[in-house]
Order: C-alpha cells, then sequence, then structure tokens
C-alpha cells in the first residue's frame, strides 16, 4: 500500500538537495567573479 511513498520521497528529495546546490555553486561562483572585476576596477584607478 505504501510502496509509492519512498519513491516520491526520495525524488523530493534529490530535486530539492539538488536544486539547492545548484544555487549555492552558481552564487559562489558569481561572488567569485564579482570580487575578480572588482579588483580588475581598483587596479585601474
Amino acid at each position: 500500500m505504501m510502496d509509492w511513498f519512498p519513491i516520491v520521497f526520495f525524488t523530493f528529495k534529490i530535486l530539492v538537495l539538488g536544486t539547492g546546490m545548484f544555487f549555492a555553486i552558481k552564487w559562489h561562483y558569481d561572488k567569485g567573479k564579482k570580487e575578480k572585476e572588482n579588483k580588475k576596477k581598483e587596479e585601474q584607478k
């Protein structure tokens, strides 16, 4: 009767964690890129 629960639960869990990891990696990448650009601007002054 409850055989569908683990399939739905783990699928949902993988989607949520995958999305969270994607945005965490994207946030760190964008932050590093922004700092690099700021350093470049400071060197030009």
